[in-house]
């Protein structure tokens, strides 16, 4: 029988009528597998995946294939988005295989959830070069029967694999200097640099991934070095061709998961909170330097789509809209020049030039909507005319039928556009995004725990599901931080903290550092894995630096910076091999070197106060950390701004690094903060 029916992920769901005999993961379904003798087929995928769906339609809603799977093996459907934890460990094998990896994951594994040999999408029938996924089941049980000494030898050097990358390559950091010379972060900037397309933005060639983290460490250099124009320019010519090209939705806001092509053209039509969270982070960082315009108003629309598309049941936000709608990718985004001149009459020749829409299209006879090819902004009066014209259309469009909505709340995703919305909220003083994150952080934190304040993973159709793991308590606790920074509450930074001790009890490697990716009661998993490598989201390990250097600011405790300079020490020799996979922690690092903590004294309401807090916001500053206070009398003794409040009256504002504050600022003109280096910090124990 099919047993999905009774889940909740609605990826899941999708393969629920399939005459696959689908089990859910679980200790069931290996016993199955263990009591028949079978192999497990392990596939993981997810709602918005495109090639999942095409490989479902050929493959698992075929009678013909799905008598071979039900014969041959025990079937098991695993949503990506559920459980990162399973799709890591087998994706790791895959990679460890010399396949590149990608979704659908499709794994062959012992009757004890062991892999020996996998791939990713098979077709059905043959086509494209690969073989058809019959042949591919065939061989497979044939080979795990008549040569088991075959496959013990893959499984056994799978497992020895996967085994050694959960040990991490720990530094001991000796001396009194810096952990790692600073230097290195500029010598990295650069090297990134030159894999930067100088025309197009992104890295390298097609396809293009947004990849934030990385371009926040290019930003970083650029502060620290304004004459390298080169770093500013891989930045702004990234984001610029982005914004304009057809990776964004120029109807309805937000960002695709990637570009297929070299010039942001062609997305991959899926839309991902994840994605959309850094990239609000990433433009809300640069706006405050260049303050473009351009970054401005994809911010906007970006946040706005959240709110009005991406809120889930009791405020959480959801996961993802699917790239195909009507079993056709991308469908619900593409136009007709006919449509456009119905729609929009005598203006259709005035925004046919501006969005690069011809009668042939611009791909499979569509258009996708960009202005790639003269990406500058025109007159106020024209764009407000194109803001029009795109209100017209997106009417229109809202009447197509919609791709799937994966409205799954899912905690760490969370915690990203938690921290995304509460900081752009305070820099563009937008209180409706600010209330959204308010009200996110308190659906996670009041819905989504146990008794113990322990985490869950998921929320759908009022059913928490799966203990959470290393990046839910990683990201909420930096969401937490920034809700702290950006409404002065204590709440949301005592909450934040109570998650790290979670984590110190169930996560926490006392032997080499780091924290593993689940927790050491995950019964159902083959391996516990560490590492803190980046991909589509930052990796958890990298974020809880940042998390441990802004605690160590916050209270001036010295045990947290022991912690941040242990949590380096873990994952800093693998910076030998390859630092790319490395940016969050690398980018966390110079927080922790250079963190600036600004004071800002006086009444809330004060004009003043919110002139000085706005003057802050206004500046690109990626290692400040803000504390808002109606007197200075409220911070501990040993604070070096404690006891400096309000000066002749008026609110102030208070620069501190280490030990010691500049002259209080009064006139939120003056305050211009210096980004250049400055000596390490340190904080008394």
């Amino acid at each position: 029988m099919n047993r999905l029916a009774a889940e909740t992920s609605p990826y899941l769901l999708q393969h629920a009528n399939n005459p696959v005999h689908w089990w859910p993961w679980g200790e069931e379904a290996l016993a199955e597998a263990r009591r028949s003798n079978r192999p497990i087929l392990l596939s993981v995928g997810y709602a918005a995946c495109h090639w999942c769906h095409v490989m479902a339609h050929e493959s698992f809603e075929s009678a013909e294939v799905a008598a071979v799977m039900n014969e041959l093996f025990v079937n098991i459907k695993v949503d990506r988005e559920e459980r990162p934890d399973v799709d890591g460990i087998y994706m790791q094998a895959l990679q460890v295989l010399g396949e590149p990896g990608g979704w659908p994951l499709t794994m062959f594994c012992t009757p004890a959830g062991e892999p020996f040999w996998g791939g990713t999408y098979f077709p059905y029938p043959a086509r494209y070069g690969r073989p058809s996924f019959v042949d591919v089941l065939r061989g497979v049980s044939q080979a795990f029967h008549d040569k088991p000494d075959e496959v013990e030898t893959n499984r056994a050097g799978l497992l020895q694999a996967l085994q050694r990358k959960a040990a991490s390559k720990a530094v001991e950091f000796k001396g009194d200097g810096p952990p790692l010379p600073l230097e290195l972060l500029d010598q990295i900037a650069q090297r990134i640099a030159e894999e930067c397309d100088p025309v197009w933005g992104g890295m390298g060639q097609a396809p293009k991934f947004p990849s934030p983290y990385l371009f926040e460490m290019l930003w970083r250099g650029w502060l620290r070095d304004r004459d390298n124009t080169r770093l500013f320019r891989a930045v702004t010519v990234t984001l610029d061709r982005m914004c304009q090209g057809g990776i964004y939705d120029h109807l309805g806001g937000g960002f695709a998961r990637y570009a297929t092509d070299n010039e942001w053209l062609i997305p991959h039509f899926e839309k991902m909170l994840y994605d959309n969270a850094q990239l609000v982070d990433l433009l809300t960082l640069v706006w405050q330097e260049t303050k473009s315009p351009l970054y401005a108003t994809r911010i906007a629309e970006t946040c706005d789509w959240v709110l009005r598309e991406m809120v889930a049941e009791g405020g959480g936000f959801a996961a993802t809209y699917d790239a195909d709608s009507e079993g056709v990718e991308g469908k619900f985004y593409v136009w007709d020049e006919t449509e456009i001149d119905t729609v929009l009459g005598d203006d259709a020749a005035f925004f046919k030039q501006v969005y690069d829409v011809t009668a042939g299209g611009n791909w499979e006879h569509h258009t996708i909507l960009h202005r790639n090819g003269a990406p500058a902004l025109l007159s106020e009066a024209e764009e407000q005319r194109l803001a029009g014209l795109r209100a017209k259309l997106k009417a229109v469009r809202d009447k197509r039928v919609w791709p799937g909505w994966d409205d799954k709340v899912l905690a760490d995703w969370n915690g990203l556009m938690i921290a995304a919305l509460a900081n752009a909220a305070v820099v563009f003083q937008r209180d409706d995004w600010l209330a959204a994150a308010q009200r996110a952080w308190r659906f996670v934190m009041d819905r989504m725990r146990d008794e113990h304040g322990r985490l869950f993973h998921s929320w759908r159709i009022g059913k928490r599901l799966h203990r959470g793991t290393l990046d839910d308590y990683a990201n909420m606790a930096r969401a937490g931080i920034a809700l702290f920074e950006a409404t002065g509450e204590p709440r949301p930074l005592d909450e934040a903290k109570s998650l790290v001790a979670v984590l110190d009890r169930h996560f926490a490697d006392d032997a080499a550092g780091g924290y593993f990716i689940t927790a050491d009661d995950a019964a159902d998993l083959i391996v516990r894995t560490k590492h803190c490598h980046d991909n589509a989201a930052p990796a958890g390990n990298g974020t809880l630096l940042g998390v441990f250097a802004r605690l160590w600011v916050l209270d001036g405790d010295a045990a947290w910076r022991a912690k941040a300079e242990r949590q380096l020490g873990a994952f800093a020799g693998e910076l030998e091999g390859n630092f790319f996979p490395l940016m969050t922690l690398l980018n966390n690092y110079e927080l922790l070197q250079r963190a600036m903590e600004l004071v800002i004294v006086g009444d809330p309401a004060s004009p003043q106060t919110e002139a000085l807090r706005r003057a802050v916001y206004g500046q690109s500053l990626p290692n400040k950390i803000v504390r808002r206070l109606a007197s200075a009398a409220n911070l501990p003794a040993h604070h070096p701004a404690a006891g400096k409040g309000l000066v002749d009256g008026k609110p102030a504002l208070y620069v501190c690094q280490g030990m010691s504050c500049q002259a209080p600022i009064v006139d939120a003109a003056l305050a211009s903060i210096s980004t250049a280096p400055s000596a390490t910090p340190s904080m008394p124990a």
